[in-house]
C-alpha cells in the first residue's frame, strides 16, 4: 500500500495542560462529539467532525484523566485526582452527581444501554454506579491486581475489560459474579484499550506493541512491533482495515491493519502523544498530546494547504469558511469561564 502525503490537521487549542484522553461519541441525529481529559481539570467538548470547541464543564479540582459520553451524548462522566468522578448534563455543563473515591480515579466509561457508569483507579476496585439511583452505594466488584489505567465495557454490558498501570494483562470481568473471567497477556503494562465498533476486536497498546485480539474467543488475531513506545492506538471503525497508534516519538502513525507496514506519519505535535482514537465514520481520527493540543487529521487525501487553528485571531472567518462549512472561529475554547450552553 502506497504511503501517503503528511496530513495537515485540524489543531484545536483551549487546554492548558497535557491532554491525557480523547473519547468521541457514536454518530447521532445531532452529528457527533468529541470530549477530552486534560491534567487542567477542565473536560472539553466539541464538535467531532470539525473540532469546533462548543463547550467546557467546570468542578474538579485536580487533573482529569478520563472522560467520556454516553451513547446520545447527552450526559458525560468524568474521572479524577480529586478523588471523584462526575456526572454531567452535556447540554448544560451542569454537574448532575458526584461520585465521591477514597483515591485517584483514572478510568471512567457508560455502560451500552448507558444506565451503568464504572469506575477504577488507584484503589484497585472497580465500582459500578446505578445512574438511575444516583444516591445508591455502587456495586464493587472484586479487587483488580493493580492500580486501574482503563476501562471498557463489552458483550452487551455482560464483561468489563480493564489495565492496570503497574502491570501487564487486559482483564475481563464478569458483571454479574464480579470475577476475572479471562487476562489476555502481555509483557508490558495496557495503555490504551480499545473495543471494536462491530464489536469484533479489543485493541491494546503495550510497551512498543499494538495487539488486536478476538472479543468473543479472546485470541491474539495480530501483533505488531511500532518504531517506538505506543501509549495509545484505534482501529478504524468503517473499513477495519486501518489503525493509527501515537506514543513517546510526538508522531502519529497510520497503519495497515493486516500488514503492519506504515501507510501515514503525520508529524505536528510538540510533546508525547498520549491518546488517539478514530472518528465514528472513519473518516478522520484525533491525537491529544503533551503539548495540550488536539489535533483531526483526516484519514483520506487532504486538499488544505494549511494547518486550521482552531483558536480566535489566528484566521479570518473568510479563511476559515472556505476550509470547513460551520466552523466557528470565536468559540477557541480558551476561556476557563463556564459557557452557557456546555
Amino acid at each position: 500500500m502506497e504511503k501517503k502525503k503528511a496530513a495537515v490537521p485540524l489543531v484545536c487549542h483551549g487546554h492548558s495542560r497535557p491532554v491525557v484522553d480523547l473519547f468521541y461519541s457514536p454518530i447521532t441525529p445531532d452529528g457527533f462529539f468529541l470530549i477530552s481529559a486534560s491534567k487542567d481539570s477542565h473536560p472539553m467538548l466539541r464538535n467531532g467532525e470539525t473540532g469546533d470547541w462548543i463547550g467546557t464543564f467546570e468542578g474538579h479540582k485536580g487533573a482529569v484523566w478520563s472522560s467520556c459520553l454516553d451513547n446520545n451524548a447527552l450526559r458525560a462522566a468524568s474521572a479524577s485526582a480529586d478523588f471523584s468522578a462526575k456526572l454531567w448534563d452535556a447540554l448544560t455543563g451542569d454537574v448532575l452527581h458526584s461520585f465521591e473515591h477514597k483515591h485517584i480515579v483514572r478510568a471512567c466509561a457508560f455502560s451500552e444501554d448507558t444506565k451503568f457508569l464504572v469506575t477504577g483507579g488507584f484503589e484497585k476496585i472497580l465500582r459500578v454506579f446505578d445512574l438511575n439511583r444516583l444516591d445508591a452505594p455502587p456495586t464493587e466488584i472484586d479487587k483488580s491486581p493493580g492500580s486501574i489505567r482503563t476501562l471498557t465495557w463489552l458483550h452487551s454490558d455482560q464483561t468489563i475489560l480493564s489495565s492496570c498501570t503497574d502491570i501487564g494483562g487486559v482483564r475481563l470481568w464478569d458483571v454479574r459474579s464480579g470475577k476475572i473471567v479471562q487476562t489476555l497477556e502481555t509483557k508490558s503494562p495496557v495503555t490504551s484499550a480499545e473495543v471494536s465498533q462491530d464489536g469484533r476486536y479489543i485493541t491494546t497498546a503495550d510497551g512498543s506493541t499494538v495487539k488486536f485480539w478476538d472479543a468473543n474467543h479472546f485470541g491474539l488475531v495480530k501483533s505488531y512491533n511500532m518504531p517506538c513506545n505506543i501509549e495509545s492506538a484505534s482501529l478504524d471503525p468503517k473499513s477495519g482495515n486501518k489503525f493509527v497508534a501515537g506514543g513517546e516519538d510526538m508522531w502519529v502513525r497510520l497503519f495497515d491493519f493486516h500488514t503492519g507496514e506504515e501507510i501515514g506519519c503525520n508529524k505536528g505535535h510538540h510533546g508525547p502523544v498520549h491518546c488517539v482514537r478514530f472518528a465514528p465514520t472513519g473518516e478522520s481520527y484525533a491525537s491529544g498530546s503533551e503539548d495540550g493540543t488536539i489535533r483531526i487529521w483526516e484519514t483520506g487525501p487532504v486538499n488544505a494547504e494549511k494547518v486550521i487553528e482552531s483558536k480566535s485571531g489566528r484566521q479570518s472567518v473568510d479563511e476559515v469558511a472556505r476550509k470547513i462549512e460551520g466552523f466557528d472561529i470565536n468559540k477557541g475554547g480558551e476561556t476557563a469561564e463556564k459557557p452557557s450552553d456546555a
